[in-house]
């Protein structure tokens, strides 16, 4: 098992008389609502999986990761994680304590203001994310926030609410996730990153990488994603229905990841990769496209950056080509296994939402049978709302 990034696995959480402290002292001082994709990075902090920071990054350790994709202690690290304070910005104090709100009204943490600074958006953008453009959601993210920030040490007292449908005891923190790997004796741990049902090439990607691990932890994300990602309840049931058939549970686990999306391809790379690190595993996968949206990466750039900075992480970075079923040989295969010119099953993501909204099956080279039955059911009913 990985030690943390950094060396020491943090824990923010407030309990017991110091969360009741904490719950009273919010109605007291200042109070700051922000965006639930903060309120993912205030847990996200809280528990160790942003390891080693211990509250929103300041000005320093933003620029040096915008500029360099490293903390200023030289750790990796590839998207900063500031807070934005929009218009109470004027109204917040240097070295006072205040308090962040959700967006129901509920206190998440407790927070010492250390710092107050400004960031050049459009540096922040075109290096994090490539573009400044603001259809990129990362780019649209940021720039709603705006350009005026806050920084320091926070205290967790609330985790955010769970708004949607998913089983609690997939919500494991890097400690519960480490002992898990404990109890199941696995030294060697590969993680799968995904926002996406789990189709054959990813199934045949995450097996070839069991092959050579003691087990494998699938591990979607589940919280802020485009609004035409297929949501994480209907994503939850295939990766449920999947591993209870078609793989070995001795040997792989799920757990899920409540932080928002970035989809900023190589930059993300690094931060996915360090989230699990610092969850426990040993070896990530990055497969083609990684964290992509739109054209604004190319196919194998994350691999590229992971070539070099994975290492420095301490972390083994597997790389996946494009796979595909192969009629030539019936089997799963990549243009490093099939035969020249292989003739494969290939469908666009276009193609297979149209078939599922009609209630058909992709072929079962593409996607397997049971996972496409769930996901023909919930496209069949979005259709039918939206007609």
């Amino acid at each position: 098992m990985n030690q943390p990034h950094g060396g020491t696995l943090v824990n923010r959480i407030a309990t017991g008389a110091r969360k009741d402290e904490l719950e009273a002292k919010a109605k007291n001082i200042f109070q700051l609502t922000i965006e639930n994709r903060y309120g993912a990075d205030v847990e996200m902090i809280a528990i160790g999986a942003f390891s080693p920071i211990t509250g929103f990054m300041g000005k320093a350790d933003c620029e040096s990761v915008i500029e360099n994709m490293k903390l200023t202690n030289g750790l990796a690290w590839g998207i900063p994680i500031p807070l934005p304070a929009g218009d109470q910005f004027d109204k917040i104090k240097e070295g006072e304590e205040i308090a962040l709100l959700d967006q129901e009204g509920r206190v998440l943490a407790v927070m010492t203001v250390d710092e107050k600074f400004e960031l050049d958006l459009d540096n922040f953008a075109q290096k994090c994310f490539g573009t400044t453009e603001d259809k990129h959601p990362g780019v649209a993210a940021i720039r709603r926030g705006g350009n005026k920030y806050i920084a320091g040490p926070l205290e967790m007292v609330n985790r955010p609410l769970r708004k949607e449908d998913i089983d609690a005891k997939y919500f494991l923190d890097p400690s519960e996730t480490r002992a898990e790997f404990e109890k199941r004796g696995w030294k060697t741990i590969v993680a799968f990153q995904t926002r996406n049902p789990i189709h054959r090439a990813h199934e045949y990607l995450i097996k070839c990488a069991q092959e050579i691990v003691d087990g494998a932890m699938i591990h979607p994300l589940v919280g802020e994603t485009k609004s035409d990602d297929i949501p994480a309840p209907v994503r939850m049931k295939c990766y449920e229905v999947l591993i209870e058939n078609y793989f070995n549970p001795d040997n792989t686990t799920l757990a899920v990841l409540p932080t928002a999306m970035r989809y900023a391809g190589p930059r993300e790379a690094i931060n996915h990769t360090l989230l699990r690190k610092n969850y426990g595993c040993t070896h990530m996968i990055i497969g083609r496209d990684h964290a992509g949206v739109g054209n604004y990466y190319g196919t194998y750039d994350a691999q590229k950056i992971m070539s070099k900075v994975g290492p420095e992480m301490g972390m083994e970075i597997l790389k996946f080509e494009h796979t595909f079923w192969c009629k030539n040989t019936e089997c799963m295969a990549s243009n490093k296994t099939a035969p020249k010119n292989p003739d494969i099953v290939s469908l666009s993501g276009t193609k297979v939402r149209e078939m599922l909204a009609n209630g058909q099956r992709p072929p079962s080279e593409f996607s397997r049978p049971l996972v496409a039955d769930i996901l023909i059911d919930w496209a069949t009913k979005k259709a039918a709302t939206t007609a």
